[in-house]
């Protein structure tokens, strides 16, 4: 029974932290909108009213991607896939993730909520890439990880899109993983 005390005090405290983000961010507190916030804020994205817009959350406010639509992405782990809607593709996707996964089980793994890499892909480019491919576009698309370290924007900067300044790469991060965490 004690660690049913435990949990459910964890389970409170939870709850009570989702209620102060919600409260931050005016959506519930799940990681895609969390993640939707933080890029709005660093990148200067304005986002759609509504959080069920079809294929992109917003549009780029600032040069040099002033008035593109991006659809944005938080994953906890970099697992290679992204998801895509080739039928209504956004002008960019923005694609923030946590640490690398690695091959283990998800038994006692925690899943942390960081923001390690970031990384932009210009849409229409990434799916002519993957049609040349054969790659299958839809929910968790696979894509190479050449692909990948091409359109990183943080830390390292290999995507010629879109340069960080030192301001939006001090915010970003904030959400790195913690020494020890």
């Amino acid at each position: 029974m004690d660690d049913l005390i435990q949990l459910a005090k964890l389970i409170h405290t939870r709850n009570q932290t989702e209620r102060e983000i919600t409260a931050l961010i005016g959506r519930p507190a799940a990681i895609g909108h969390i993640g939707e916030y933080i890029a709005a804020r660093v990148f200067n994205i304005a986002l759609e009213q509504s959080a069920s817009h079809k294929s992109s959350d917003g549009y780029f406010r600032d040069e040099p991607l002033k008035g593109r639509t991006v659809n944005i992405k938080w994953y906890a782990f970099q697992e290679g896939v992204l998801d895509i809607t080739p039928e209504s593709l956004p002008d960019y996707y923005l694609v923030l993730t946590g640490l690398k996964s690695g091959a283990m089980t998800s038994r006692e793994r925690v899943r942390p909520w960081t923001i390690e890499k970031v990384f932009l892909f210009d849409a229409q480019s990434l799916a002519n890439e993957l049609k040349l491919t054969g790659a299958k576009m839809g929910i968790a698309t696979s894509v190479r990880r050449h692909l990948w370290e091409k359109a990183e924007i943080y830390p390292a900067g290999h995507n010629d899109l879109f340069q960080l300044s030192q301001v939006q790469r001090d915010a970003l991060a904030l959400f790195r993983l913690e020494k020890g965490g």
